[in-house]
């Protein structure tokens, strides 16, 4: 296994720690090191939840938590009373981290005897330029133990896959409101949509997928290796009817497969970068 010293050294010195949480595999790992480096009764897993948190995801990480024995505490945030993200520009992952991050401080640090909070940031994440919740976190001092420790993506699958973690080939899932538009309203509305029409096309045989919304139009994002059997019947008409129940008129396979940072990262590096 990767030698992960770099990260439980940054315990040292804390006597009980809050991980925010959300089940995948940066956080999972984070959590479980902790675990290991502090016990389990000093270490909590902090889920927030919201409508951008899919049910799916939120059971996944319930069972993720306790496969590891840390006990999860969810705070209810409310990014959505915020107009700034409603706004969904570039920043709106800044308006929704400050939220929960506000909500911890509020309502877990005192009440569980927090010495620090930390969060799964990976040395991958660190250099992007779409990742403005970096900013919220740095702006109360959650702590970045995994990039911090110059673990990248691949090292921390490696890292969840030798602890034996049940999400450690868990595909990204970043939160409902990545797949709306910037500048286009975050709506309680579409997220529920995108949320009915991914759990159905999961039930179809696709792990992996966005629906991203479009107003009357889903774009369904696919790995390259899926996109044969999606437009080819009998899924073809699957995925049709799948994405009409949830709302939608019309149903599009982008060709280009799943796109991390498909909406922001052309706004902060150019759309030629």
């Amino acid at each position: 296994m990767i030698d992960t010293a770099g990260v439980t050294d940054r315990f040292a010195h804390i006597g009980r720690l809050g991980v925010a949480f959300s089940g995948g595999v940066d956080s999972s790992v984070l959590l479980a090191l902790a675990a290991r480096a502090l016990g389990v009764d000093r270490v909590i897993a902090i889920l927030g939840v919201s409508a951008s948190l899919a049910a799916e995801e939120r059971a996944a990480a319930h069972r993720v938590a306790r496969h590891i024995g840390v006990a999860v505490v969810e705070v209810v945030t409310h990014e959505q009373d915020r107009a700034a993200y409603r706004a969904n520009g570039a920043d709106r992952c800044f308006h929704c981290k400050d939220e929960l991050f506000t909500r911890i401080a509020d309502e877990v640090v005192i009440a569980h005897r927090l010495d620090a909070v930390a969060y799964g940031e990976n040395a991958d994440d660190a250099r992007r330029p779409d990742r403005p919740g970096a900013r919220a976190a740095a702006a109360h001092r959650v702590l970045r133990p995994l990039a911090d420790a110059g673990l990248d993506k691949a090292a921390v699958r490696s890292i969840a896959r030798a602890l034996e973690l049940p999400c450690a080939d868990k595909p990204a899932a970043p939160c409902l409101a990545s797949r709306i538009p910037h500048f286009t309203d975050v709506t309680p509305e579409k997220l529920r949509q995108i949320e009915r029409a991914e759990e159905e096309l999961r039930r179809l045989g696709f792990p992996e997928l966005r629906v991203r919304h479009h107003g009357e139009i889903a774009r369904i994002e696919l790995p390259s290796k899926d996109l044969p059997r999606a437009v080819t019947d009998p899924l073809r008409g699957a995925i049709r009817d799948a994405v009409m129940a949830a709302g939608f008129r019309f149903a599009a396979v982008d060709l280009a497969g799943v796109q991390s940072g498909a909406f922001t990262l052309p706004l902060v590096q150019g759309p030629h970068a």
